[in-house]
C-alpha cells in the first residue's frame, strides 16, 4: 500500500521529475514518502512491493540508480530491495512483539537512497499482528486462602494471564473447570484488559474440605485459538480474631535533603497472633497529604519506605506520616512516622540588583556610587554566609553596607575614548563544605560628545517580498550603530525622496523611524511591478546632527494569483460552443483544443489538462500540457450522439488554482442528422426566447384582434348597402385571388380560405431560414358551396378556428393549435415539449380567414 502526501504534490513533482528528465538533469534531494503493509514472521525472499513502480521510475533505470534500504540504529536486515527490478521483499525475521510490544501498531522505519540524481526517501512498514503466542500466567501453580467464614458471592481477584499478541489475538475469555464451590466472573477494564474473579457460589466447610483445586483456562480470539492454564489451589482457612500490632507507636527517622530516588528511610514492623492468611500484614498509609505522596512510597508487603521525589529543606524540614497494618480480613492497627529533613549546602547565593545607574560621565571623580546590590542565601548557618568581589580588571569595587548590602563605586578616572562601557562582573561564594558561588553582570556606559557618525551595519539591503502582500507588513530591516552615547548615539531613520514609476517612493513603503523595519504601504503586483530601489537615511541625534544613507532593493516574488484564463472554449454564459465529431473519426483523431493562458509566471504559470467529467470517459482524452482532445478510440455505433465534456485547467502553483470549461461534442456527419439540440440548451436561455415568443404571440394576436373589430366595424356600417356582409357577397377582384380557387354561383363570394406561410429556422443560431409549406384540409373545391344564414355565421365566427398555430417539432414533423381570438391577449403558449434553445424562431403561424355569404 503506498501512501503520498497528496495526489496534487505527487502529480506536480512527477510532473517536474519528467521535464527534468527531458532536460537531462534530475531532481535531487525530493521525498516521497512510501508505506506498505505486512504480516510478522513471514519467511524470507516475501514480496512486499515494487518501489520503482510507486515511484514511477522506468524498471531498466532502477539498476542505474543504485537503490539500497537502510535502517538507523539498526544493523539486523529486515528487508531488501533487488536492484534490477525494484522489488522490496522481506530478509529477515520479523517480530512485531520484540520491537513493539503491546503497541495497537507498529511500524519500522527505513531510509531508501537512490543515486544519480542523489534522493532520500522515507520507507514505512506497518506490521500486523498474528496469533503466534498462546496466553501465560504468571505461575503454573496458584494459591488462595479463604476463610470458611466467607459469605456466598464474595470475590477473589486473580492475575490475569499475558499475551504478547494484541487486538482479537490477546486473551478474551477465561474458562473455570466446573465446581460446587466457584464460578468464574469475567471483567474488563478501563483500558480493554479483561481479567476474572472467582466468586464463591457456595458457602465452604472447613470440616467437609480443606482444600480445592481448580484449573483455569485463558483462551485468545486468534486463529488458530491458542490457550494457556493455572492451577488454582484454594485453602480453607479459620476464621479471624486478632488485629496486627506496630512495634513502635512513634516512629522516627532522619533524611538528608537532595537524597536520591528510592532511598530507604525506615522500616515499619507489626505483627499478628492469628495464623495463616489471618496473620498475613500488609501496609499503607493513612491520611497522607499530596505533598507526601510525592516523595513517599511505602512497600504494602515489607513495610519499608522509601524516596520517590526530590527531598528539599527549604521546602519542608519534617514530615509526619500515618501508617496502617491490615491483616487479611481488615483487621488493622495505625502508627505515626516522623521524618525529619537534614540541611546541606545546596543553595547557591542569590545576587540582586537594587540600584544601578545606565551610565556615567567620563569626568566623574573617583569614589562616585553606581549602583547598590543585594546578596542571600537560602541555606542555614554556616552554609549561608556570603563572601562577595568584584572582578580586579574594572575601575570599580565593593563597599559593604547595613546587613547583606554592597555599595559599587568606581576606583580610577574613566576615559569614554579608551573604555565606550564596562561589563562589570560581580561574584558572591557562601561557607558551605562544599563552597557554592554565584555571579552577575552589570552594564554600566561612559557619556561622550557626538563625533562619530552612524554607520550601518550592511553596505547593502535586499528584502524580498510575495506579491498581494499585506498592507503595511514588513520588507526588512536595516540597522545603523553609533558608538556615541544617548542623544549622540540615537539613530533615527528616514526615506529620501525620490519616485517609482512617477509616484513618490513614499507611497511604495515606510520606515520605522526608531527600529529601522521596513514597511510595505501597499499591496505590490508583480505582473506591474518588479523590484525597485530606495534610499534610506541614518541620523543621530547629536548637534550638530551627523548621517549616513545605504541603498536598499526590494525584489517582488510571484505568487500564484492569477486562476488560468480559458481562451478557446468561450466561458459559458456569453456563447454555445458546439464541435462535430466525424462518425468515422479513428483513435488518435484530433477533435478539439483547450486555449488557456496564465497572467502568473515561472511554474505559477505552467498549465495542465484534465477532464473531469464525460459522458463516455474512455471515449476522450486530453493532452496534458498541449490541451488537444483526441478520440482514445474508433467511434462505434453504441456511441451516444452527444458528448459533454467538463475539462479542466490548472496551474503549477501552490495552491494550486484552476478553471473549468464545457465542450459540447456532437458525433455526426451532417448537422441535419441532429435530431433534437435542446438537451444541450441552458435553462436560461429557454426562458428568455420563451419570454420572446410569449411577447410575439402577444403583439400578434392584439393586432390580429383589432383588425378583426375594424372589419364587423366596417361591415356594420355598410350592412344597409347592396354590398354588405349578409345581404351579398363580398366583392373581391379576380385578379387578386390565388390559383385554384373558385368564385362559387358566379355572385363573387371568396368559397375559399387565405394562407398565410412563416419561416422558421433549421437550429442554428444564424440568421438562415428555411422555408416550409403549409396546406389547408378545409379548403373549399371550386365545385362546392357554402350556404349558412347570418346568425349561422355569427356563431360559426366566434366558434370558428380563426387563428391557427403551427409549432415545428422537428425539420420532419408539423402541429396545428388552434388559437381563440377572445383569449388572444390573456393567453399563454402552450407547448408539448420545451422551444429549442439553439432557435431563434421556432413557431410557424396560419391564420385562415372564411368569409361566406348566405343566400
Amino acid at each position: 500500500m503506498l501512501v503520498r502526501c497528496g495526489f496534487l504534490v505527487f502529480y506536480f513533482t512527477y510532473l517536474i521529475n519528467s521535464l527534468n528528465l527531458f532536460w537531462g538533469e534530475g531532481v535531487a534531494g525530493a521525498c516521497y514518502d512510501l508505506s506498505y503493509t505486512v504480516l510478522e514472521e513471514l519467511k524470507p525472499g516475501y514480496l512486499i512491493g515494487n518501489v520503482a513502480k510507486d515511484l514511477g521510475i522506468e524498471k531498466g533505470q532502477i539498476s542505474a540508480r543504485k537503490p539500497r534500504v537502510d535502517m538507523e540504529g539498526n544493523e539486523k536486515p529486515y528487508c531488501g530491495i533487488n536492484e534490477k527490478n525494484g522489488d522490496l521483499f522481506v530478509s529477515g525475521r520479523i517480530d512485531r512483539e520484540e520491537h513493539c510490544g503491546e503497541k495497537p501498531t507498529c511500524v519500522l522505519k527505513f531510509d531508501l537512497l537512490l543515486e544519480n540524481p542523489l534522493e532520500l526517501h522515507r520507507l514505512s512498514l506497518q506490521i500486523q499482528d498474528v496469533n503466534d503466542n498462546a496466553p501465560i500466567f504468571q505461575k503454573d501453580d496458584m494459591k488462595l486462602e479463604i476463610s470458611e467464614s466467607a459469605d456466598k458471592g464474595a470475590r477473589y481477584r486473580i492475575v490475569a494471564a499475558h499475551d504478547a499478541d494484541i487486538g482479537l489475538n490477546a486473551v478474551q475469555n477465561y474458562v473455570l473447570k466446573e465446581n460446587p464451590h466457584f464460578v468464574f466472573n469475567i471483567q474488563t477494564t478501563n483500558a480493554g484488559n479483561k481479567y476474572g474473579e472467582l466468586v464463591l457460589n457456595k458457602e465452604l466447610d472447613r470440616e467437609e474440605q480443606q482444600e480445592l483445586k481448580l484449573l483455569l483456562t485463558a483462551v485468545d480470539g486468534g486463529s488458530p485459538q491458542r490457550s494457556g492454564t493455572v492451577v488454582i489451589h484454594v485453602t480453607v482457612l479459620d476464621a479471624n480474631d486478632n488485629a496486627p500490632v506496630f512495634t513502635e507507636s512513634v516512629y522516627t527517622a532522619s533524611l538528608q535533603e537532595n537524597s536520591p530516588l528510592n532511598t530507604p528511610v525506615i522500616r515499619v514492623s507489626a505483627s499478628d497472633a492469628d495464623e495463616g492468611i489471618n496473620g498475613e500484614i500488609t501496609y499503607e498509609f493513612s491520611r497522607l497529604s499530596e505533598k507526601s505522596k510525592k516523595l513517599f512510597s511505602l512497600d504494602e508487603k515489607t513495610g519499608e519506605i522509601v524516596v520517590t521525589g526530590d527531598i528539599d529543606y527549604e521546602e519542608g524540614s519534617k514530615y509526619e506520616l500515618m501508617v496502617v497494618a491490615k491483616d487479611g480480613y481488615g483487621l488493622s492497627s495505625e502508627s505515626k512516622l516522623i521524618i525529619d529533613i537534614a540541611d546541606v549546602n545546596d543553595n547557591a547565593p542569590v545576587i540582586n540588583i537594587k540600584s544601578l545607574i545606565s551610565s556615567i560621565p567620563e569626568n566623574a571623580p573617583p569614589g562616585t556610587e553606581v549602583g547598590i546590590i543585594n546578596v542571600q542565601d537560602r541555606d542555614s548557618e554556616r552554609n549561608r554566609q556570603v563572601r562577595c568581589y568584584i572582578e580586579s580588571n574594572a575601575p570599580f569595587k565593593l563597599v559593604p553596607s547595613i546587613k547583606n548590602y554592597y555599595s559599587v563605586v568606581s576606583t580610577g578616572q574613566l576615559d569614554r575614548e579608551l573604555v565606550s562601557d564596562y561589563n562589570i562582573s560581580i561574584f558572591a561564594t557562601d561557607e558551605g563544605s562544599p563552597p557554592l558561588s554565584s555571579s552577575k553582570s552589570v552594564h554600566l556606559s561612559v557619556a561622550d560628545i557626538n563625533d562619530n557618525p552612524p554607520v550601518f551595519e550592511e553596505q547593502s539591503y535586499s528584502a524580498y517580498v510575495s506579491e498581494n502582500n499585506q498592507a503595511g507588513s514588513t520588507l526588512c530591516r536595516v540597522s545603523a550603530r553609533d558608538p556615541d552615547w544617548r542623544q549622540n548615539g540615537t539613530v533615527i531613520y528616514s526615506l529620501l525622496a525620490a519616485e517609482v514609476n512617477g509616484a513618490p517612493v513614499s507611497s511604495y513603503v515606510s520606515v520605522n523611524g526608531d527600529t529601522g523595519l521596513i514597511h510595505a504601504v501597499r499591496s505590490f503586483d508583480y505582473e506591474q511591478l518588479r523590484s525597485f530601489q530606495v534610499q534610506v537615511m541614518a541620523r543621530d541625534n547629536g548637534s550638530p546632527p551627523l548621517s549616513s544613507n545605504v541603498s536598499v532593493s526590494v525584489l517582488i516574488w510571484d505568487v500564484n494569483d492569477n486562476s488560468p484564463q480559458i481562451l478557446y472554449p468561450a466561458p459559458e454564459g456569453s456563447s454555445f460552443m458546439t464541435e462535430l465529431v466525424p462518425k468515422a473519426a479513428h483513435g488518435g483523431s484530433l477533435v478539439s483544443k483547450v486555449i488557456a493562458v496564465d497572467a502568473d509566471s515561472g511554474q505559477n504559470a505552467w498549465l495542465s489538462y484534465h477532464i473531469v467529467k464525460s459522458t463516455d470517459p474512455g471515449l476522450f482524452t486530453i493532452g496534458l500540457h498541449s490541451g488537444e482532445i483526441r478520440t482514445q478510440r474508433d467511434i462505434s455505433q453504441s456511441d451516444s450522439m452527444k458528448q459533454n465534456l467538463i475539462v479542466a485547467v490548472k496551474d503549477n502553483g501552490q495552491p494550486s488554482l484552476s478553471a473549468t470549461c464545457a465542450m459540447y461534442l456532437l458525433i455526426s456527419d451532417n448537422l441535419a442528422e441532429v435530431p433534437e439540440l435542446k438537451e444541450i440548451s441552458y435553462e436560461e436561455k429557454n426562458s428568455k426566447l420563451t419570454s420572446y415568443l410569449i411577447i410575439a404571440l402577444v403583439c400578434v394576436s392584439t393586432f390580429f384582434l383589432t383588425f378583426i373589430i375594424i372589419i364587423l366595424g366596417v361591415r356594420f356600417c355598410r350592412r344597409r348597402k347592396p354590398r354588405l356582409l349578409f345581404d351579398g357577397a363580398v366583392a373581391i377582384p379576380s385578379g387578386y385571388l390565388p390559383p385554384n380557387y373558385a368564385d362559387v354561383d358566379g355572385t363573387g363570394t371568396l368559397r375559399s380560405a387565405y394562407n398565410y406561410d412563416a419561416y422558421l429556422t433549421t437550429g442554428s443560431r444564424t440568421s438562415d431560414f428555411k422555408f416550409v409549406s403549409s396546406y389547408n384540409d378545409n379548403t373549399l373545391p371550386a365545385d362546392q358551396t357554402l350556404r349558412k344564414s347570418p346568425t349561422d355565421f355569427l356563431e360559426a365566427f366566434d366558434d370558428s378556428r380563426v387563428f391557427n398555430l403551427q409549432h415545428l417539432k422537428s425539420l420532419s414533423g408539423q402541429f396545428l393549435h388552434d388559437y381563440n381570438p377572445e383569449a388572444a391577449t390573456t393567453s399563454t403558449l402552450k407547448k408539448k415539449d420545451t422551444i429549442y434553445s439553439n432557435a431563434t424562431a421556432a413557431s410557424m403561424i396560419n391564420m385562415t380567414f372564411c368569409i361566406t355569404k348566405h343566400k
